[in-house]
């Protein structure tokens, strides 16, 4: 087995999550929430709201129909702080579980045909 050159941790802090920010952010802007509450919601500032919307930040990854259509329905369950921090939890979860991440990491390494690394084997 070939070993990737990054962390599964580093694919999903400097990746993942940003990508997870901006379509939680897209959607949420189409459900009509303003970039200050949205700003409010996610933790961000509101200059990293508009990035997001302008495709200025997260622009590496983008997730398949499936993973978009959990991202809607967890914006539709965020109602405040603690409830999208569960929630990009929830999505994350579910990008691992399906093994997006391992998708998504391959095709940011040169090389790394097969990825299992982030699962533990009992």
């Amino acid at each position: 087995m070939t070993l990737p050159e990054k962390h599964p941790q580093e694919i999903e802090v400097w990746h993942i999550i940003p990508a997870v920010r901006k379509e939680l952010v897209v959607v949420l802007k189409k459900k009509g929430q303003s970039q200050k509450k949205i700003a409010e919601l996610l933790n961000l500032t509101e200059a990293a709201v508009s990035q997001y919307l302008k495709s200025k930040r997260a622009r590496e990854v983008t997730f398949d129909v499936t993973i978009k259509k959990f991202i809607e329905e967890a914006a539709d369950r965020i109602k405040d702080q603690v409830s999208a921090y569960r929630e990009v939890q929830r999505i994350i979860q579910q990008i691992k579980k399906t093994k997006v991440i391992c998708q998504i990491h391959m095709a940011m390494e040169e090389g790394l045909e097969s990825c299992d690394i982030c699962f533990l084997k009992e």
